[in-house]
């Protein structure tokens, strides 16, 4: 799998002077572009189209900077369709205008080019299991709140502060469906995954029961999930649970992302400081193997 991300990491460089189709990218990779771009998003740290981006004004300002070439030339082989919007674009980056840049011989930024390769930190094992699931109702309060890497996320500590708790208990009751109890779901994410980008949050219950007045339904398709598991200091290692599944697991095995809600069962200790956790997440079988039983949808 790192090998042909790395052979879709060179199709990228080979077209960064024109359009960079990631259809084909994720062809050469084996996999499809919405698994792509949430992969590429979780191991660097930043969506593709913005890795695109900076590598082409990384190749921009070492062109500017040697001044064979007009700006306006420079532009619009990077993509740009105006001095002024590569001029902005530009400086975003750079801290500079090209035209300033080309005059002073700026200090100018550089995005390195990027490959992927397996490194060993720590050996811990991932623990995990593969699960064939038939279609389901997500049923409970739902909210639109940031994506947030690290730390607590306000958005939802805020959001699940304001509902009643009889409402809660009443809702739990509700829950007939693995995984059982409250669950935070998540859907409708951006690809990028990138920080700040929303999704929607929803605190509910898997059920096969009406939704009480005021709830909202989520349902879900027939599929086929990875199951993982995580016990520690929360929520440091249920967000360092979600990182490691896409940075090792992911590309370890033969599975990859589908669309779907991402779903997660946290039981927290007493006093909240520790988490034991289950993280659901939708997958189908990599290189157009297809899972028994459930169809992916």
């Amino acid at each position: 799998m790192l090998e042909r991300l790395n052979e879709a990491m060179e199709y990228v460089e080979r077209h960064l002077g024109e359009t960079v189709d990631v259809a084909e990218a994720a062809r050469i990779a084996a996999t499809s572009e919405y698994h792509l771009r949430r992969m590429f998003s979780a191991l660097a740290g930043m969506p593709l189209a913005e890795y695109v981006r900076r590598r082409r004004l990384t190749l921009a300002g070492a062109e500017v900077l040697a001044g064979r070439d007009t700006l306006l030339e420079i532009a619009v082989r990077y993509g740009y369709g105006s001095g002024e919007a590569f001029a902005r674009a530009f400086r975003a980056m750079h801290g500079i205008g090209p035209g300033e840049a080309r005059r002073t011989g700026a200090t100018l930024s550089s995005q390195s080019r990027m490959t992927f390769r397996l490194t060993i930190e720590g050996g811990g094992d991932i623990r995990y299991r593969v699960a064939g699931k038939p279609a389901f109702t997500v049923v409970g309060p739902k909210t639109r709140v940031p994506l947030v890497h690290s730390g607590p996320n306000q958005a939802i500590i805020d959001f699940v502060r304001g509902i009643a708790a009889a409402d809660v208990e009443r809702l739990e009751k509700l829950s007939d469906g693995e995984p059982r109890g409250i669950l935070a779901v998540c859907d409708d994410l951006d690809p990028s995954r990138a920080e700040g980008t929303e999704l929607d949050y929803y605190h509910g219950v898997i059920t096969s029961s009406a939704a009480p007045e005021g709830a909202s339904v989520l349902p879900v398709r027939a599929g086929t999930w990875a199951v993982f598991s995580v016990s520690g200091p929360a929520p440091e290692a249920i967000q360092h649970l979600w990182r490691d599944v896409f940075m090792e697991w992911f590309p370890s095995n033969p599975y990859r992302s589908r669309p779907g809600p991402e779903i997660l069962r946290t039981r927290l200790s007493p006093d909240k400081s520790v988490a034991d956790a289950e993280l659901w997440l939708p997958v189908e079988r990599d290189r157009g193997l297809a899972d028994p039983g459930y169809p992916s949808g």
